[in-house]
C-alpha cells in the first residue's frame, strides 16, 4: 500500500451524535475523488478526450471497468459560477463556502439558480457535527461527502477533506437583503457563531465570474456493486476566458457503510493513485477549485482545505 503521508479517519471513528435539535448527525453518503488539473492542458473539446484516454489507461490497470457508452456526441455543459464573502473572507478563513451556480443552454440560463452552503475541513468530527441545514421555508438538499485529493506536494498519495453541503434553490431562498451578512446568517444560522459587523456585507469573491466547461467522460466501475459517474472540467474567467484551473472527478453515492465493499473501495483507492502517476504531467498540486478563485488577487485567506 503506498504512503499516503496523512492520517485518514475511518468511518469507524465516526462518533454519533446530535443537533441542538436532537436530530442525529449527518453521516458520509459520498465517496468523490478529486484531481486539480493545469488549466493550459485544456485548449478544446478534444482536451477532454485526450484526459479520458488517461483515465482508461489507469483503469485497465487494475481491471476497473470505464464506459463511455452514452457520452458519446456530448457536448460540454455550460454552467456560472459565483462565490460570496465578506471583505476579508470571513466565511472561507473558518472553513465555510458560499457559492451560487447557474446552468446555460444556448448560451441562456436554465433552471432555478443553486445555492451551495458547504462546511468543508479534515476532520471528520467536526464536519459532521456542523449543523448546515438552511432556517428556509422551501425545500433544501443534504450531501455528506468525504473527497479525496492528491498530497499537496508529490503524487502518488491523497489526502481527505470532508465536505458537509447544504444545496437549495435561489426561489427557495428568502427575500430581502440578499447581500447583508446578518440576513444571511439568519437563512444559514451555521454562519451565527462568526462575529460580524451589524452593516456588514456579503460580496463578489475578487470580483470574479467563473465560467464551468464541464464535460461528462462516463461511468467507473470498481465491482461489487460500486459504480461511479467520472467528468472533467475547465474553471475560466467569464470576463477574459482566461483558464483558471481544471479538474478530473468521480463520485459514488451509497446508503449505508456496509455497502463499500472491502475490494472495491481498495481498488479505487489504487485506481486513484494510479491515474495521478499516468496523468502526471496534467496534475497541479497543492490547491482546489475554489482556493484557486480566493488567491487569485493576494492577500490569501486561510484555507482549511
Amino acid at each position: 500500500m503506498p504512503n499516503t503521508s496523512v492520517k485518514t479517519t475511518p468511518f469507524s471513528e465516526f462518533k454519533p451524535g446530535n443537533y441542538s435539535d436532537g436530530s442525529p448527525f449527518d453521516e458520509v453518503q459520498y465517496l468523490e475523488c478529486k484531481i486539480i488539473l493545469k488549466p493550459d492542458r485544456f485548449t478544446s473539446v478534444k482536451s477532454f478526450k485526450d484526459y479520458s484516454e488517461i483515465v482508461r489507461r489507469a483503469a485497465d490497470e487494475f481491471k476497473v471497468g470505464f464506459s463511455t457508452a452514452g457520452t458519446a456526441g456530448q457536448k460540454p455543459q455550460i454552467r456560472e459560477i459565483i462565490f460570496l464573502d465578506t471583505a476579508d473572507f470571513k466565511l472561507y478563513n473558518n472553513a465555510f463556502i458560499l457559492r451560487r451556480r447557474i446552468a446555460y443552454e444556448d448560451g441562456f440560463p436554465v433552471g432555478d439558480p443553486e445555492i451551495v452552503f458547504k462546511f468543508r475541513h479534515p476532520d471528520l468530527q467536526k464536519a459532521a457535527a456542523m449543523d448546515v441545514r438552511p432556517n428556509i421555508a422551501g425545500n433544501y438538499r443534504i450531501k455528506f461527502k468525504q473527497e479525496a485529493l492528491p498530497l499537496r506536494d508529490q503524487v502518488g498519495g491523497y489526502r481527505l477533506l470532508f465536505s458537509h453541503n447544504a444545496q437549495f434553490g435561489l426561489s427557495q431562498a428568502p427575500e430581502g437583503d440578499r447581500q447583508s451578512f446578518a440576513a444571511i446568517a439568519r437563512a444559514l444560522p451555521a454562519l451565527e457563531t462568526l462575529k460580524a459587523s451589524e452593516n456588514e456585507r456579503i460580496e463578489l469573491v475578487n470580483q470574479t465570474f467563473v465560467e464551468e466547461v464541464l464535460q461528462d467522460l462516463g461511468t467507473l466501475d470498481f465491482g461489487k456493486g460500486i459504480t461511479a459517474k467520472a467528468n472533467s472540467a475547465l474553471w475560466r474567467s467569464r470576463s477574459d476566458h482566461k483558464p483558471l484551473v481544471g479538474e478530473f472527478s468521480f463520485q459514488c453515492k451509497f446508503q449505508r457503510r456496509n455497502e463499500l465493499h472491502v475490494k472495491a473501495v481498495e481498488r479505487g483507492r489504487q485506481f486513484f493513485i494510479a491515474l495521478q502517476q499516468v496523468g502526471r504531467d496534467w496534475v497541479s498540486l497543492g490547491t482546489t477549485k475554489t482556493g484557486i478563485v480566493y488567491h487569485l488577487k493576494g492577500n490569501p485567506p486561510q484555507s482549511h482545505e
